[in-house]
């Protein structure tokens, strides 16, 4: 008798931590996204592919996320977990499919943490440069270990600390961003704009001159605009009543950052202008919001803006850390990996030991290539690159763990439903394909380097046979119906 009010007791505890709400949620996956990081360069690749078709494009990725996210929403409305894929595939193909996408994905947060790592730097860098004198001296490698250090003393806290900070953070980087499009829309609406020829266009939302291939190809780099908005799920054993706030903190994820994306690709293309001269421009740009807030309002907001990109660019690694750290704390406890790792606060719920090691990782990862004199752009692009490959894989199984389910006898969602996730496979497969084929040295390794990272997971899964057991014993008892 005393051991099952122990039980109920410690269930009480783990119920009573859950504290997170829809806000907090969507928080985290926002803050992975880093919306000031991509509107100042996800744009860029865009424009030089479409002409004055960017907000179209953005759109279009719109669109294909939101199928992408659809397993997302509607798996985890049904199962809540701290390990995101690794849970919702494992419960719903099996326990082996359940490692391999949750290895897909470790893969995917560590080395998004080590290229936002660089992405630090390369803000730094930028927002120094208008200083000059010491602060452009910093190397960019100590810059990123003092983002390190900071992160990692945030994200040993209670997880409402980590995502109320993300908020902020978020809310004043969106803030920034706003105010620069209400500044364009209204001096380009006014004719008063320094660009000359520079009109409200409202064919911009239209396909144009645009080659289907060329608006497809496009939509990749969009879409990556949206990488880690899934982030949030691995918040499942954070939050209040999981299965109804992560859904809509998913969702909500998407949207805002849809529309927001939407508002500011449209008021970049018009504050370059649409003519061949404004596409060129937009398409040659280093950092499209301080460029920008250099034309339309002053050098001085110019240097906020990249002072809040950076701000964003730690507060994206904030996130990438958590879900990482969530990611291997999930597979550590189900026997993957040493015991320690699997071991949380029993306060606050908050996974130390992953934390420190994610942190770590993805130091050494950046501090790789600095070590053979690479810079922060080769490290953001580059880690870049091989984390959406890894993306790819780890939500294409989400995407098939839900059409899984919707056959399943006891699933209450509508079989027509299944053509979403499906669609959204072809989108992935599309992205993928975009990333390997036709690229030139270093990327035609990366997808090598992506797909070892993968088949080292289905290696292990194959080899350790207890292993997936073990996983599936542990899903089946833990909250996941």
């Amino acid at each position: 008798m005393s051991d099952v009010h122990t039980a109920r007791d410690t269930a009480g505890a783990q119920k009573s931590s859950r504290k997170l709400r829809v806000w907090e949620v969507t928080a985290l996956s926002v803050g992975f996204m880093g919306p000031v990081m991509a509107m100042a360069l996800n744009g860029i690749g865009v424009a030089g592919l479409v002409g004055k078709s960017v907000p179209f494009t953005f759109l279009l990725a719109f669109l294909g996320t939101l199928l992408v996210g659809y397993g997302f929403i509607r798996l985890t409305g049904y199962f809540s977990h701290a390990g995101s894929v690794y849970a919702l595939a494992g419960a719903t193909i099996g326990p082996r499919a359940g490692f391999f996408g949750g290895f897909a994905l470790l893969g995917t947060y560590l080395f998004f943490a080590a290229c936002i790592l660089g992405a630090t730097g390369v803000f730094f860098a930028a927002w120094a440069e208008e200083f000059g004198g010491f602060w452009a001296q910093i190397p960019w490698i100590i810059v990123a270990l003092v983002v390190a250090v900071l992160v990692v003393i945030l994200n040993v806290r209670e997880s409402k600390i980590v995502t109320r900070v993300l908020f902020v953070i978020g809310v004043l980087g969106v803030l920034a961003m706003l105010v620069l499009a209400v500044v364009i829309f209204v001096r380009v609406g006014s004719g008063n704009g320094p660009v000359p020829g520079a009109t409200i266009d409202l064919s911009t939302f239209l396909p144009g001159d645009a080659t289907a291939v060329g608006v497809m190809t496009a939509s990749v780099f969009a879409f990556l605009s949206w990488a880690g908005f899934e982030s949030g799920s691995s918040l499942g054993e954070e939050t209040e009543n999981p299965k109804r706030v992560i859904p809509r903190a998913l969702l909500g994820a998407i949207v805002v950052a849809g529309v927001l994306y939407t508002i500011m690709m449209f008021a970049q293309t018009i504050g370059y202008g649409t003519d061949d001269d404004g596409v060129a421009a937009f398409a040659g740009a280093n950092s499209t919001l301080t460029s920008l807030s250099t034309i339309y309002i002053s050098r001085e907001y110019a240097m906020l803006v990249a002072f809040m990109a950076f701000i964003v660019a730690f507060a994206s690694v904030l996130s990438s850390t958590a879900a990482a750290a969530r990611l291997i704390y999930a597979l550590a406890r189900d026997g993957f990996g040493p015991k320690w790792l699997g071991v949380a606060n029993p306060k606050t719920r908050v996974p130390v030991p992953a934390v420190v090691t994610t942190v770590i990782i993805a130091v050494v990862l950046a501090g790789g290539i600095a070590a053979f004199g690479g810079t922060a752009f080769d490290a953001y692009y580059w880690y870049a690159t091989i984390a959406t490959l890894c993306m790819v894989v780890a939500y294409g199984m989400t995407s098939v763990g839900v059409i899984v389910y919707v056959f399943r006898g006891t699933s209450r969602i509508p079989k027509w439903e299944s053509v979403l996730p499906v669609l959204g496979l072809i989108y992935l497969a599309f992205v993928y394909a975009v990333q390997v084929i036709g690229q030139e040295a270093p990327y035609t390794f990366f997808p090598w380097i992506a797909g070892a990272w993968c088949l080292l997971g289905a290696v292990i899964i194959i080899a350790r046979p207890r292993l997936a057991q073990r996983i599936g014993g542990k899903l089946a008892t833990e909250d996941l119906d």
